[in-house]
Order: structure tokens, then sequence, then C-alpha cells
């Protein structure tokens, strides 16, 4: 099993603690953050799936399928880079949101042989901050490199949680 662990600054959050690791074929990532803004602005980013090609290094397409109340089909495009070397992911995904607490997902179809994701958000009004929480694992359908494929997954996993923080900091920043 190889292990990554990074503890991250960036101008959008606080404590950005990031973690993957592999165990065989799976990934699993576990990422946290304190982030200085309203639990509304928080939910309303992390939940605005059309637009997370907007910001979200990686993903050319986000399109959401269905929607009957909490719980969405969002078809998602993009890729995992690292260097000279590209992942694709094009996944179906099965959402089912809790507001404002959590975001689940899995994979139901696609190139990928299981995929899930959850966000856990913990809000403290008296600081106006928000503990955003992300468990999630991927195990791709097709063979990945044992260093380079961890490095493409990690490297994109990393910036598209960053880039998530960082648009929920521009859109606080613009509420105020």
């Amino acid at each position: 099993m190889v292990a990554a662990l990074a503890a991250l600054r960036c101008h959008a959050a606080e404590d950005v603690l990031f973690d993957v690791q592999r165990s065989g074929a799976r990934i699993d990532v576990r990422a946290s953050a304190l982030v200085s803004a309203p639990i509304a602005i928080v939910w309303s980013t992390l939940t605005d799936y059309e637009r997370l090609p907007q910001f979200i290094p990686g993903m050319s397409s986000s399109v959401v399928a269905a929607r009957q109340g909490n719980r969405l089909v969002v078809d998602q495009v993009g890729e995992a880079r690292f260097l000279f070397f590209a992942l694709p992911i094009d996944v179906r995904l099965e959402v089912t949101q809790s507001p404002p607490d959590w975001v689940a997902s899995r994979a139901v179809r696609g190139n990928v042989r299981r995929m899930t994701g959850h966000y856990d958000l913990h809000a403290d009004p008296a600081r106006g901050t928000v503990l955003v929480r992300y468990y999630g694992d991927i195990e791709p359908d097709f063979d990945l490199p044992p260093l380079v494929g961890l490095a493409a997954l990690r490297s994109t996993v990393e910036a598209q949680f960053n880039a998530l923080l960082e648009e929920i900091e521009r859109r606080a920043a613009a509420a105020r």
C-alpha cells in the first residue's frame, strides 16, 4: 500500500488536509478544510453541478440528467492528468443530497468499476466557518499504472478540492 499525505495551505481555507492511499486497484481519498463562508454558500457551490466545469480543473462536462427531490443523476466527463499522462474519466453518478449537511454519490455507469464520494459539512455559525470533509474511492475500469496512475489521480483530486475551496471563497467574498 502506497500512502501520500500532504498538509496544504491555500488562500481559500485553513487546516487543509489531503490523504490518498492505494489498496490494490482501489484509490481511497480523504480531504478536509475549514472555510470561512456561510453554509449556504458552501452548499450552493458544492451542488452547482452544471457550472462545475467552469471552476473544477480537469472536468470538461457536468450535466444533470435527472432530478427528483433530493436525488439526482449527473453525467460527468473529464480527465486526471500528471505530466504527459492522462486518465479519462466518464461517469454517470447517482447523487443523494441532504441539505445543508451532506452530499453522497456513486458511479452507476462509466469507465470505473467503482467510484463513490461523500461530502460532510459542519457549520459553526458563531465563527462563520464550515468544516468540509470529503471521503471517496475510485477503482478505474482500466489498468492504472502503479506510480504514475496514482500520482495522476492524486494530483487531479487535490487540484479539484482546492479549486472548490477557492470558488467557495470567491463566492463568499462577492456576497460580502
